[in-house]
């Protein structure tokens, strides 16, 4: 079952249990999602368990779906998809994602909808559709061009071109690259570093309040009664 490992104010983390996806860990990542829009935290961090980060829909998972009722199954399975990338289309905040080894299918398509992406040197990205007969999921026939442009998102695309985590960042697919042996720890810090510049402007609103409010009390006679009654009290203590 999917939870949140951590869950604070500012930052909201999710962690994919399993690397494949199948009906229940979609429906999982959805309730998930649903989650985090409603705290109080200011960005989604989403990571995965294990050393893949998703390999997407399988093979063998989908023909054990579809060869009991192939019309049911098949519009269970498309309705899954289709609501699991529309969590990521309609999600509010921020969502950071952490790809620790290889993303494929799914996994690398949905990709494209989110803010920010940071990869591990062994990363590395596929959408076997054509191999496995199948077309393009998570709006990647729009956002592939988009943003690797309508050569390269062809090749992936249609003829299962493997790119590397560098190969992924120098063109835009991935944001930055870290080494595996610190991937966790530069993580952590990079999103502590985002969530602090997007709270630099509330922060620097209430700190200009808390400012103005002790001045007006410095300038009172009131708060200046009250410095003196505290330096009195604690003349009295001694």
């Amino acid at each position: 079952m999917l939870t949140p490992t951590l869950t604070i104010y500012t930052y909201a983390r999710q962690k994919i249990p399993s690397s494949r996806l199948s009906l229940q860990i979609m429906k999982e990542v959805c309730r998930a999602l649903g989650n985090a829009a409603a705290d109080d935290s200011k960005l989604l961090l989403l990571s995965s368990v294990g050393t893949v980060f998703c390999s997407g829909l399988e093979p063998s998972y989908l023909i054990g779906r579809l060869s009991t009722d192939r019309r049911k199954e098949s519009s269970r399975i498309a309705e899954a998809v289709r609501d699991f990338v529309l969590a990521f289309i309609h999600f509010k905040k921020p969502i950071v994602v952490a790809i620790n080894g290889p993303a494929l299918g799914l996994g690398a398509s949905i990709l494209p909808l989110c803010d920010v992406v940071w990869a591990s040197e062994r990363a590395w990205f596929q959408t076997p559709c054509a191999a496995l007969h199948l077309t393009p999921s998570g709006c990647s026939s729009y956002t592939f061009p988009q943003i690797l442009g309508v050569a390269l998102a062809n090749e992936m695309l249609f003829c299962g071109r493997k790119l590397t985590a560098q190969e992924a960042c120098s063109r835009g697919l991935v944001s930055q690259v870290f080494w595996p042996t610190t991937f966790n720890q530069e993580v952590l810090e990079e999103s502590k570093c985002l969530v602090r510049s997007i709270l630099i402007p509330v922060l620097e609103e209430v700190n200009e309040k808390e400012c103005q409010m002790l001045k007006q009390l410095w300038c009172s006679t009131k708060g200046l009664e009250a410095l003196f009654s505290y330096m009195h009290s604690k003349t009295t203590e001694k």
